[in-house]
């Protein structure tokens, strides 16, 4: 487990590329049976699964993208067109050899092990939502959106995974001083903030452009990148609770992005009615 910062972003990149990348237990398990009996296999079942996984997701796609050839218009965006284009059984013989975050991070402690997988969590949930408003915007390519909402925070579960004590030293900063930006607690402990890393991570293992822009919330002009960094904002904002003081904020600016009132936003994702005062003044806003 690395415990001390890394001198510059080439040094990061290279821990993450030369270092086979830790997927979920419960992925582990579900390939493991899936190989058992290859030729049941069914490509959106395995996609599905894969899509749960947000290290499995990136290493899938980082894995095809030197098959691609110079015949495809198209850069492969999708884990289904993935799967398919390196086939069932050359696929499971190229990830036969997993090993597991729950392994990985075990000696760190419980402490390490619970940071890394909220962060998988809020991430699972970010795609959810990413998803979800994809489909209501009739995007024509609603998986495109979800991957970029998993992919989101990246680097961050990287070095959890990797330097634990450094994502602890992270958070221990962030909890004794409130007003830190988190880009600010970042780089005072790593050197650098996580999207530069991850910037350079989606560079070096040449990652499709278009999922590149997704991710990079400097693009946030455009509505499909709006539609990812709002899943991603609010899974972040939530993740302890409906509480939050920047939750109407993330109300009101997913309601512009999908052409609804905030208090839309909140009956969609299952919450107690506002008072009508509240729920008034939330719609004068708008």
């Amino acid at each position: 487990m690395l415990d001390h910062a890394l001198p510059d972003i080439d040094s990061w990149t290279l821990l993450f590329s030369n270092n086979g990348l830790p997927i979920l237990r419960v992925t582990k398990r579900r390939l493991e049976e899936m190989r058992a009996d290859l030729d049941r296999v069914d490509v959106r079942e395995l996609a599905h699964l894969i899509l749960q996984d947000p290290i499995m997701t990136v290493r899938v796609l980082a894995y095809i993208q030197p098959m691609r050839g110079r015949s495809l218009q198209r850069d492969i965006t999708t884990i289904a067109s993935a799967v398919m284009m390196a086939g069932i059984e050359p696929f499971f013989n190229r990830f036969n050899e997993l090993f597991t975050i729950e392994e990985q991070v075990k000696e760190a402690g419980p402490q390490a092990l619970l940071g890394v997988l909220q962060i998988i969590r809020r991430a699972q949930r970010a795609a959810d939502y990413a998803q979800e408003w994809a489909v209501w915007r009739q995007d024509i390519n609603m998986e495109e959106v979800r991957v970029a909402a998993l992919l989101h925070d990246l680097a961050e579960m990287l070095v959890w995974c990797t330097a634990p004590k450094l994502g602890l030293r992270i958070q221990e900063l962030l909890k004794a001083h409130p007003g830190m930006r988190s880009a600010d607690a970042q780089a005072q402990v790593l050197g650098f903030t996580f999207q530069e890393i991850q910037r350079e991570l989606c560079r070096v293992w040449h990652l499709p452009p278009l999922l590149q822009t997704l991710i990079d919330d400097d693009n946030a002009e455009q509505a499909r990148v709006r539609n990812a960094t709002l899943a991603v904002r609010l899974a972040r904002h939530s993740s302890h609770g409906w509480d939050d003081p920047a939750l109407p904020d993330d109300y009101k600016d997913i309601g512009q992005l999908l052409n609804i009132k905030p208090e839309v936003v909140r009956q969609r994702l299952g919450l107690d009615p506002l008072p009508a005062r509240e729920a008034d003044g939330q719609n004068e806003e708008r």
